[in-house]
Order: C-alpha cells, then sequence, then structure tokens
C-alpha cells in the first residue's frame, strides 16, 4: 500500500460545494525520502523504507549516519517501513505527498496526547453521580467496590480503575482526502486525527 510520513499541522473547517460544514485536518506530509528497500530474497519480506523530518547530525549515530548515506540523504528523525508499497520505488527517490489524490480515502496512524493519571470519570466515561450503594456514598467520582471480599479475594484483571491514559498509538480508518495542496506538501482530510500539534503521523492509502 502507498503511505507517507507526516506531521500534524492542526485542524480547520470548510464549506462544501453544497454549503456543507466539515471539520478537517491539516497534515505536512512529506517529501520523504527512500532509505531502504527491502525484498523477499534478501530480506524475507518486501517493504519500502522512508525517513522524513531534517535531524542534526551530531545528534545521530554512526550506524544511522553510513544507513543515510547509502541513499546519499542528511540524517532523518522519522523512519517509517511501508509494507507492499504500490508503485517501484528506488533507494534516494523521493515520495511526495502526491502518492494521494482528492477523493482517496486513507488510515492516519499516531500517538494520542498523554493525559497523565485520570481517574475513572474522565478514563472510562463512569457518570461520577454518585449515590449512596456500591461500595461509596460521599466522593461523587470514586469508582466504588472492585469487587467481592472474601471471594475471590483479589481484583480481577481488566477492572476498570484510575491510571495513566493517553499516549496510545491510534489509527484512524477511512478518512477522506478533501485536498492536496502539492506546492506546499499539505493534505487535508475529513475529521479528526490522534495527537497533538506538531506530532508524527504515517498515512497509508
Amino acid at each position: 500500500m502507498s503511505g507517507i510520513i507526516g506531521k500534524k499541522v492542526g485542524m480547520t473547517s470548510i464549506f462544501s460545494a453544497n454549503g456543507k460544514y466539515i471539520p478537517c485536518t491539516v497534515i505536512e506530509a512529506g517529501p520523504c525520502v527512500v532509505t531502504q528497500v527491502k525484498t523477499l530474497e534478501k530480506d524475507g519480506y518486501v517493504s519500502v523504507q522512508l525517513a522524513y523530518d531534517e535531524k542534526k547530525e551530531k545528534n545521530t549515530s554512526s550506524a544511522m549516519k553510513g544507513h543515510f548515506a547509502k541513499a546519499a540523504t542528511t540524517p532523518k528523525r522519522k523512519i517509517v517501513e511501508f509494507k507492499k508499497f504500490n508503485t517501484e520505488k528506488t533507494l534516494g527517490e523521493i515520495v511526495t505527498v502526491e502518492v494521494f489524490a482528492e477523493g482517496d480515502f486513507i488510515d492516519v496512524a499516531g500517538t494520542s496526547k498523554g493525559k497523565g493519571f485520570q481517574g475513572v470519570v474522565k478514563r472510562h466515561g463512569f457518570s461520577g453521580v454518585g449515590g449512596s450503594t456500591h461500595g461509596q456514598h460521599d466522593r461523587a467520582r470514586a469508582p466504588g467496590s472492585l469487587g467481592a471480599s472474601s471471594w475471590p479475594s483479589r481484583v480481577f484483571k481488566g477492572m476498570r480503575m484510575g491510571g495513566r491514559m493517553g499516549g496510545d498509538s491510534v489509527k484512524i480508518q477511512n478518512l477522506e482526502v478533501l485536498k492536496v495542496i502539492a506546492e506546499k506538501n499539505l493534505i487535508i482530510v475529513k475529521g479528526s486525527i490522534a495527537g497533538a500539534k506538531g506530532s508524527y503521523v504515517t498515512i497509508e492509502k
């Protein structure tokens, strides 16, 4: 599948031809460099490795400097493999946002915003109304009872409790491409995607 690495710019909105209000996300996609082409004979599977976003040479290890030198490119921050790329790619080739067209449907994967430690109301959507049953009566946002006492004398795995929230890998599927602005390496997709502004995302057709 064709794909590219990008960076979330932020959200905006546009109006369709019939005047419908459409919320959308702007993504800076590429340009990316092909830094490795894996083959079935040599690597056991077929994939194309893309690299994106400039990185200082002093912050790059010697091994990675050599890896990028083979592709005749400068060190990059983000590297992602795409299996079974639709078109043949060669080492050092540039992949731009033009691999997508208006009307395409894509999957966008990113890392969701980290929220730190959160309680059950925010993390799991508990009502927070409270009440005088289920093990608590004067703390509206408390989770209540975690289970029976004498048996099983433990908390079952998967119990919904407070804890660290966010920072997960999230893929949003079947987002429509509303516009491709090739000269600015921008792609505008319908709806929202995971991640903060400036975070890296992976786009697959």
